[in-house]
C-alpha cells in the first residue's frame, strides 16, 4: 500500500476510543509484514497499545494515537484530500510515522520504534500505561503526531476534565413542591462556572472551560434525583489556582470528581522548523518516561472532531519527510 491507501485503509476500520481492538490488529499485522518486532501491551480488557522495534535500542520514538472520537465516517479522496474519520487526528498520522520509520530504515538508522496508543482522546488510558513499559527507559526522545500543520508545537495548554453531580428527590412533576430537581440545581451551578473569569498566561492565552455532556432525569413527567455535568477546561495556567476558583462557583452545591488533569507543557523546540503553540493537549504528559517530547503532525486541528475532518495529500507526504528529518537529527544529537 502507498501512503494514501494505508491511510484510506486505516480511517475504513472504525476505532472509536473503547472500541480499537480490530484497527489494532490490522497495525499489529501489517508492522509485522513489514518486519518490525511487534509488542501489544494490555491497558484495559481488550484494549491494546502497540510498540514496534527493529530488534535495535528504540533511541527516538514516533508516537501517536488509534482511537478517534465518534462517529465514524468512512474514507473517500479528491485529488487534493482524504476525507473521513481520523484522516488527520489521527490515522494519516500513524501511515506518514510508519512510512517515515521504513525511509529510515532503508537509510540504515535503526535505533527507532512506533508507539500507537489507546483512549487519547478520553483520559489516555493507553499513554499512562506505556509510560512504564520497559522499553520507555531506552528512549531518549519521543515524536509525538497530533494535527498541526507540520508546525514544531513548541507548547502545549493543560487540561482538566471534571464531572459535576447533583442529587435530588424524585416525586411525580404534577406535584413539584414533594421533590427536588436535581437538574435546576445543575443549571444554577452551571450558571456560576459560566460566569466564572479564568486565569490567563501570555504563551499559552486563556484558559477557557466547555461543558460537554449534561445528563440527568428519567421522565418528563418525574422530579430528577440525579444530574450530573462533563467539563473539560483548557488551562493555560497551574491548575491550582482553577481548581479554587470552580470550587468557589459551586460552593458545595455539587460534587467535584476530577477525572483527568495536567498543566500546560512547554516542548523541545528545533531550529529551521516552523513553530506554534497549540490550545489542545495530547498524549505527552502522561509519556513523560519515553524521553525528551516534540510535537508534530500533518493536517489542522480545525478539521479534526469535525463532520468535514481531512488532510490535504501533500501535507502527508511533507510528514514524511519532516518525521524522517525531525530523527535523523535527533539520533546524531
Amino acid at each position: 500500500m502507498d501512503l494514501v491507501e494505508l491511510t484510506r485503509k486505516l480511517i475504513d476500520i472504525p476505532s472509536v476510543s473503547g472500541d480499537e481492538g480490530a484497527a489494532t490488529q490490522f497495525l499489529c499485522q501489517h508492522l509485522e509484514g513489514l518486519g518490525y518486532t511487534v509488542e501489544t501491551q494490555t491497558v484495559a480488557g481488550e484494549r491494546q497499545n502497540i510498540i514496534a522495534t527493529t530488534g535495535a535500542p528504540p533511541r527516538v520514538v514516533l508516537s501517536t494515537h488509534i482511537d478517534t472520537v465518534p462517529p465514524h465516517i468512512a474514507s473517500s479522496e479528491d485529488a487534493d484530500f482524504i476525507h473521513g474519520r481520523g484522516a488527520c487526528d489521527a490515522k494519516g498520522i500513524i501511515a506518514a510515522q510508519i512510512f517515515a520509520a521504513e525511509k529510515l530504515r532503508a537509510s540504515g538508522l535503526n535505533e527507532i520504534g512506533l508507539l500507537f496508543t489507546v483512549d487519547e482522546e478520553q483520559t489516555s488510558l493507553g499513554a499512562r500505561a506505556a509510560n512504564n513499559h520497559g522499553l520507555a527507559q531506552e528512549s531518549r526522545f519521543l515524536i509525538n503526531g497530533e494535527p498541526t500543520d507540520n508546525r514544531l508545537a513548541i507548547g502545549t495548554k493543560g487540561a482538566l476534565r471534571v464531572l459535576l453531580k447533583t442529587e435530588g428527590r424524585a416525586a411525580h412533576s404534577a406535584y413539584p413542591e414533594q421533590g427536588e430537581s436535581a437538574i435546576e440545581k445543575l443549571l444554577d451551578v452551571l450558571a456560576s462556572v459560566r460566569a466564572c473569569v479564568w486565569p490567563a498566561d501570555e504563551v499559552f492565552g486563556e484558559t477557557t472551560c466547555n461543558i460537554g455532556v449534561i445528563d440527568g432525569g428519567t421522565r418528563a413527567n418525574v422530579i430528577p434525583a440525579q444530574a450530573s455535568a462533563d467539563l473539560l477546561l483548557r488551562l493555560a495556567t497551574d491548575k491550582a489556582p482553577v481548581k479554587e476558583i470552580l470550587a468557589d462557583a459551586v460552593a458545595g452545591r455539587a460534587t467535584l470528581e476530577y477525572t483527568s488533569e495536567h498543566n500546560p507543557v512547554r516542548l523541545r523546540s528545533v531550529e529551521g522548523l516552523d513553530q506554534c503553540v497549540v490550545r489542545f493537549t495530547t498524549d505527552i504528559p502522561y509519556l513523560s518516561n519515553w524521553g525528551a517530547p516534540l510535537l508534530i503532525g500533518p493536517g489542522s486541528i480545525l478539521h479534526a472532531h469535525t463532520a468535514g475532518e481531512r488532510v490535504a495529500k501533500s501535507e502527508l507526504v511533507s510528514a514524511v519527510e519532516l518525521y524522517v528529518k525531525l530523527v535523523k537529527e535527533l539520533a546524531n544529537t
